[in-house]
């Protein structure tokens, strides 16, 4: 089945466009294998055969909890109160009772551990108002991960008629949980914890986190009529990988079956960095406050190989000759192709980090060149607010549009003076297209009459000359 997704977090995945057939050891009537980071399929069985999912459904209703908590809709010591109807659900529960309080962190860390059902309900009317309310939000979510063979009924995956999905499905709404909610991996990998300041005990229900070299998490499920279901994730060497069991007739066979997919996963397939071949040489900037702007990836490159290709991956770069002012943070400068055998597989924008500005050209009777003019004399007053507009000296001659060089000037007038230069702020010559830094001169006090004077003298001579 082609699997073509979504690139996520700059990961282009390379395997066959077929996902491969579940190994042997898979002794559940269905399973898929993906990697998180792309999404991709490494290996399935069945993984669209519809099965209820009992309390895998969890994966969705912790999904939707993270995003209220990280969307800062609610807060992790926020106390969620338990409802009446929270507390009928039966099934695995820590024993709420009614109006009981217990605060988001602790009810998920249930959720997560235990399989908590009473807690889970709590939770979901605490976001959505009621557990009616926040299956249509997951049926929502579902719709927009593309889960198309999946219909929820309740928040917990307690039996209901049409509540099922597919272990691809499941794999789908896991990824999305641990790729964009990484905190609720705090409450997926505990073994052994406790609730009620040590009075409940929880352990969890996922055999992996105790025996799985890697394990992250993530979700158990088992009833009468869904038999053994399981999400598992597990991480090495940079590579997070998610298996889904469904129907498996056994609890031992459930995580027999995860274990074999990741082994499976993990043993034919790693994360490889892709970097430049060669150092990105800066681009030439026309026009600008700087020669030059550095080239870097828009983002960070690697791609999911199977092992043993990574020295058949080759790199080209592309970059603009030049690049004329302004030139934005992140503007795009080129391009970084990424190659395995000689065949593009991905594509990196190569951007500017950070900006160039284009000189300001002052024109004394100008109103915005006056404007920049005031708005960097205010800045610059905040360091030393001795200076005022009085202070300022502009003159206007043939080919230069602001002169920086009148200190003569003032000193044959005996006006004492410093100069404070502007940043970014430039004189262009008109006919050499030379920059000169802009001085603003500061006269000393009791001068200020007569630097006034000499100022309006140079900009009534700059007036027919502009």
């Amino acid at each position: 089945m082609k699997r073509l997704t979504a690139l996520a977090l700059a990961l282009l995945c390379l395997a066959p466009a077929r996902a491969y057939a579940a190994p042997a050891e898979v002794t559940a009537p269905s399973a898929i294998l993906m990697e998180k980071t792309t999404g991709k399929v490494l290996c399935e069985q069945n993984a669209d055969a519809q099965y209820e999912p009992a309390s895998v459904t969890k994966v969705m209703t912790l999904l939707l909890v993270m995003e209220a908590i990280d969307g800062g809709q609610m807060g992790w010591d926020d106390l969620v109160t338990a409802s009446p109807h929270a507390i009928s659900m039966g099934g695995s529960q820590i024993w709420l009772k009614e109006n009981e309080q217990m605060t988001v962190r602790d009810m998920v860390k249930a959720v997560t551990v235990v399989s908590a059902n009473d807690c889970a309900v709590a939770l979901a009317e605490h976001v959505a108002g009621s557990e009616a309310a926040f299956v249509d939000r997951m049926n929502e979510k579902a719709r927009e991960l593309g889960m198309e063979r999946t219909n929820f009924v309740n928040c917990t995956g307690l039996p209901a008629q049409g509540h099922l999905t597919c272990a691809y499905d499941i794999a789908l709404m896991s990824r999305e949980l641990v790729l964009h909610h990484p905190s609720i991996r705090e409450f997926t990998t505990i073994w052994m914890d406790t609730l009620r300041d040590g009075a409940f005990q929880l352990s969890n229900t996922n055999r992996l986190i105790f025996y799985y070299e890697g394990a992250t998490g993530l979700k158990t499920g088992f009833t009468d009529t869904a038999l053994y279901c399981l999400s598992a994730t597990a991480e090495r060497d940079g590579m997070e990988l998610i298996a889904v069991v469904m129907h498996a007739p056994s609890s031992n066979d459930r995580f027999d079956s995860a274990k074999a997919l990741l082994n499976y996963g993990f043993a034919n397939y790693a994360i490889t960095p892709v970097y430049p071949e060669q150092a990105v040489p800066p681009v030439p900037v026309l026009l600008g406050t700087r020669d030059t702007v550095q080239p870097v990836t828009a983002r960070e490159c690697s791609i999911l190989l199977e092992k043993g290709k990574a020295g058949t991956v080759t790199t080209q770069m592309e970059l603009a000759d030049s690049v004329e002012a302004p030139v934005e943070a992140g503007q795009k400068l080129g391009e970084l192709k990424v190659l395995v055998d000689g065949e593009q597989v991905d594509a990196i924008d190569l951007v500017a980090a950070d900006e160039v500005i284009v000189p300001i050209k002052l024109d004394a009777f100008s109103i915005d060149g006056m404007a920049e003019l005031l708005r960097q004399i205010a800045s610059m007053r905040k360091v030393n607010p001795g200076l005022t507009l009085a202070g300022v000296l502009i003159t206007m001659w043939h080919n230069v549009d602001v002169v920086t060089q009148p200190e003569a000037i003032l000193r044959s007038g005996n006006v004492p003076v410093f100069t404070t230069v502007i940043p970014h702020t430039y004189v262009v010559d008109k006919s050499t297209h030379e920059r000169k830094p802009l001085h603003i001169f500061s006269p000393t006090s009791g001068a200020t009459k007569g630097y006034q004077r000499l100022a309006a003298e140079y900009l009534e001579r700059g007036r027919g000359n502009g």
